[in-house]
């Protein structure tokens, strides 16, 4: 089958849909960008590129701080919103009901409703056409309690975590396809690696089953007590009717017996 050839233009995707945060007090702001990611690992460097007329870029350039709150399909909605309107004429912490929290590092709040959050301090801008390029590094992360299991790792690929795809919002797929290096894994290794899944889904499956036989047992107990309850009766019933007969057989007996 063969390719058609568009112009050129800026077809990259999946990206990242995620929400910046910055300014300060009653400047704060949130902008939605797509145009992010990761420059370098030690030390980690990150940027956002964001268009000469927005709001946001003012409030950047100016304290040369921001905060990188990764999204998720629930926060789709403010995702979008962030994006297409401007915080010159509406502040969206407030008309989305966002909570902003205080930082350590930088100035500018987090968003908490956000499971990820990556401080920012500006380190350099590059100029273009049509956007400006604010490289910073990430002096800080802030991750939500939630977003770690019980052996204290960090699978995030739980959390629905949201994603821009050529001018849609899609979640990303919570199945794993595999994980880095599984195309060169070697063979005890990926037995190893099947071994730990099956043995965490084996208990995972029997804590489900204590959780059910648990409530199991409370309901039988609830329904026991309501049987016992509603049996009392029951035999007292049948102990007047005894009564009650035994009662009225006296009393024909004894308009039978002859006067004397």
């Amino acid at each position: 089958m063969g390719k058609k050839t568009l112009k050129p233009g800026t077809l990259l995707c999946p990206v990242p849909a995620v929400m910046v945060s910055c300014g300060s007090g009653e400047e704060k702001n949130i902008i939605t960008i797509a145009w992010t990611g990761i420059i370098n690992s030690d030390p980690p460097l990150t940027y956002v590129s964001v268009r000469k007329s927005r709001h946001s870029h003012h409030l950047i350039e100016k304290s040369g701080e921001y905060v990188i709150n990764l999204t998720t399909e629930d926060l789709a909605f403010a995702t979008d919103y962030c994006g297409v309107k401007s915080g010159r004429d509406v502040d969206k912490f407030q008309e989305l009901h966002l909570t902003p929290e205080p930082a350590e590092q930088v100035s500018c709040p987090m968003i908490g409703e956000s499971p990820v959050n990556l401080e920012c301090k500006v380190t350099e801008v590059h100029s273009y056409p049509t956007h400006d390029m604010f490289v910073a590094e990430i002096v800080a992360v802030h991750v939500d309690e939630a977003a770690f299991d019980e052996k204290g790792r960090m699978p995030l690929e739980n959390l629905g975590m949201l994603t821009y795809v050529h001018g849609q919002y899609l979640g990303v797929k919570k199945h794993s396809l595999g994980r880095f290096g599984f195309s060169v894994m070697k063979p005890k290794t990926r037995k190893r690696l099947n071994r730990e899944q099956h043995q965490e889904r084996v208990e995972k499956n029997r804590a489900a089953r204590n959780a059910g036989s648990s409530r199991s047992a409370g309901t039988s107990r609830s329904a026991g007590g309501s049987k016992a309850s509603k049996a009392v009766p029951k035999a007292g019933a049948r102990s007047a009717a005894k009564t009650a007969a035994k009662t009225t057989s006296k009393k024909k007996t004894e308009r039978k017996r002859p006067k004397g």
